[in-house]
């Protein structure tokens, strides 16, 4: 009898093994299962390297170029995705002395290459972008009958220049002096914009100023050329700053506004090439 029942209890066990390794064959294959999909799971969450760097750039810039970066800053953003460009627009012997207070900037651009030398110890090697001409702006119509630099040396009309220290008032000095022309301005402004405004709201009959500058305000001012043989030509040089948060970036920028499609902007707005 118990021979009979040791026999009955061997058979049960070889059965209930039986019945188990299937339920532990699934069991493994639902651990591994959940192992795969875990490792397969982990480099889609992983961040990607490819989405492009958050960069900001700050870049001080003359004033003749307001209108123009604007474009060519916005133009900038749309090809480099991630990237801002913000300007800070002055004459440039104030942008001079912002980079040698310690601004926080990353590219500089002035109207002249003797105020870019000023800074040569905070700043890359520069290079032209772009060059301009000085015109004469007076009211709208002309009224003063102006055709020519000697006839602002005239007492009765009202002449604004940019200050002497200003790219564009050391430019209008040199045409004048190099003319025999005494002209004695009403005032001397800060910058080129600032001369414009006082020929555009009446303030001034006649004023120097960039032909970009008196292009910006068709319609309200009117420009007399002044010959090539009396005129200066005006460099605009560019450069990154020693400070620039991303060399990187400062750099491509500044490269970029020589490619064709900075120069194409800087051309339509009336700069010449570099």
């Amino acid at each position: 009898m118990s021979s009979f029942l040791t026999r009955r209890r061997a058979a049960t066990a070889i059965v209930t093994a039986a019945l188990l390794l299937p339920l532990a064959a699934c069991g493994d294959s639902d651990d591994n299962a959940k192992g795969d999909a875990g490792a397969s799971a982990s480099p889609s969450a992983a961040p990607s390297s490819a989405a492009p760097k958050n960069v900001s750039l700050t870049v001080l810039a003359a004033a003749s170029l307001t209108d123009v970066f604007k474009t060519a800053g916005a133009t900038y953003e749309k090809e480099h995705p991630g990237t801002t460009v913000k300007f800070s627009f002055a004459g440039s012997q104030d942008l001079a002395a912002q980079v040698k207070q310690g601004a926080p900037a990353d590219a500089l651009v002035t109207a002249d290459t003797k105020t870019m030398d000023g800074v040569k110890a905070d700043t890359g090697t520069p290079t032209i972008i772009a060059k301009n001409r000085l015109v004469i702006a007076t009211a709208k119509g002309n009224p003063d009958k102006i055709d020519n630099l000697k006839d602002l040396a005239d007492p009765k009309l009202k002449v604004v220049l940019a200050a002497p220290a200003v790219p564009v008032g050391n430019y209008s000095k040199q045409v004048l002096d190099a003319q025999h022309i005494d002209v004695k301005p009403v005032s001397q402004e800060a910058d080129v914009r600032a001369v414009l405004s006082k020929v555009e709201l009446g303030e001034a009959d006649a004023g120097i100023v960039y032909k970009t500058d008196a292009a910006t305000a068709t319609g309200k001012v009117d420009a007399v050329s002044i010959p090539d043989a009396q005129n200066a030509v005006a460099q605009y040089p560019a450069a990154t700053l020693k400070t620039a948060k991303d060399s990187v970036a400062a750099t491509a920028f500044v490269a970029w506004l020589r490619s064709p499609e900075a120069q194409k902007i800087l051309q339509a707005a009336g700069f010449q090439q570099p």
